[in-house]
């Protein structure tokens, strides 16, 4: 084997792996299916024997409910390590090449890490902390190594000094005015912040790369009818859906994902098809078109390859827009009042602004850092994974 010589370009057989491996299955696809099975058994299992008010692990004693979305939030998950992370794992030269790259934008390092926090804290936060309560008597204590006016809460937790109410390292951020711990609705809040990223891209993801692809290969008038509808798509207005929804059905954090989603699809389809037209126009791609490749055989190993990264990098800087959407439209009391985001923490501390600023600021600091990081998390990948843009922008 060691003596074997590596098969030659010219000498694969097209039409053996038309015939054979059109359907294989990857490591990759595999591990994704083996792991996803307990969710869509246990999500069965919830939706046909559990009822809306028993709780899903109640029978282990474990008092978490999981809701669709949660569902929906582990399977992206799953995808994300079987075909992002899993991927740098079993290709470490490239791994060590885009972490070279990558490691030279220095406030990009600090953005993974902060993000990486935000990630941890969101996935493990509500695991082992409960979910904020509400309790009014101790309303509006001050954050730790702060202080607010005895007279503005009901309750001081902590000591009163001078008629300085105390923070204590009980509610290290303060509380709101209804008693909730401000640094605990913050952990829920990633976890709020990051079903909006994983969830949403996802769908992006789907529907953009799979209107872009077929348009670029399809050409003609199918070409033509798939444009026009993206231009439908991109010139809708996404609020006023938003709006007429909510008024029909509710609010409701699955509802704003799946609107927003549906509807900010069409630039990605616009940029993999652009990509893909481009692509196809290299000398490797009629090369493998003359020695006998398929569409399929072309797109599945030279052309999603080789556009992959540059539809990572494009979907990453979507991301800070849709929180930053969710936070807006929570601030004008649009959406659902229960979901503990960061919008809706902001939302609750904007009447106390004269005395208690800690409830906007926390969360407003928190939003934006975490917006930022992903924008410099973007152009750094842009920059590592595609040098050929940057190399355009010199």
């Amino acid at each position: 084997m060691a003596t074997q010589k590596p098969e030659r370009f010219d000498q694969v057989d097209w039409s053996e792996l038309s015939r054979s491996g059109r359907f294989d299955l990857s490591i990759n696809t595999i591990g994704m299916l083996v792991t996803s099975l307990p969710i869509v058994l246990l999500g069965l299992y919830d939706w046909r024997f559990i009822g809306d008010r028993t709780d899903t692990f109640e029978m282990i004693g474990l008092s978490r409910n999981l809701e669709s979305l949660d569902y929906f939030f582990l399977f992206t998950l799953l995808l994300f390590f079987w075909y992002l992370v899993l991927p740098l794992y079993q290709n470490p030269r490239m791994t060590m090449y885009y972490w070279k790259e990558f490691r030279r934008n220095r406030p990009a390092v600090v953005s993974l890490i902060w993000l990486g926090i935000v990630f941890v804290g969101g996935l493990f936060g509500p695991l082992v902390m409960s979910a904020p309560e509400q309790d009014i008597l101790i309303g509006h204590q001050p954050p730790v190594y702060l202080t607010v006016d005895a007279a503005n809460v009901a309750t001081c937790v902590g000591d009163i000094v001078n008629g300085q109410c105390q923070g204590t390292w009980e509610y290290p951020l303060g509380t709101t005015r209804g008693g909730k711990s401000v640094f605990t609705s913050i952990v829920y809040g990633m976890t709020i912040s990051m079903q909006i990223a994983f969830i949403t891209t996802t769908i992006v993801a789907a529907i953009g790369i799979s209107f872009g692809t077929v348009s670029a290969y399809a050409g003609g008038w199918v070409d033509e009818i798939l444009m026009r509808f993206v231009d439908i798509v991109l010139s809708f207005p996404t609020l006023l859906m938003f709006l007429l929804i909510l008024y029909i059905y509710g609010a409701g954090l699955g509802m704003f994902i799946l609107v927003f989603s549906l509807f900010a699809w069409g630039g990605t389809a616009r940029y993999v098809r652009s990509k893909s037209l481009s692509v196809s126009e290299e000398e490797y791609i009629k090369a493998s078109r003359i020695s006998g490749a398929s569409t399929y055989q072309v797109i599945r190993r030279h052309v999603v390859p080789n556009t992959a990264s540059s539809i990572i990098t494009q979907l990453t800087l979507l991301i800070p827009g849709f929180l930053l959407a969710e936070a807006q439209l929570a601030f004008l009391g649009i959406g659902d009042s229960d979901i503990p985001s960061w919008g809706q923490l902001i939302s609750a501390g904007r009447s106390d602004l004269a005395f208690a600023p800690w409830i906007v600021l926390a969360p407003g600091i928190v939003l934006f850092l975490t917006i930022l990081a992903f924008n410099f998390l973007g152009d750094a990948l842009l920059d590592a994974l595609n040098p050929e843009a940057e190399a355009e922008n010199e």
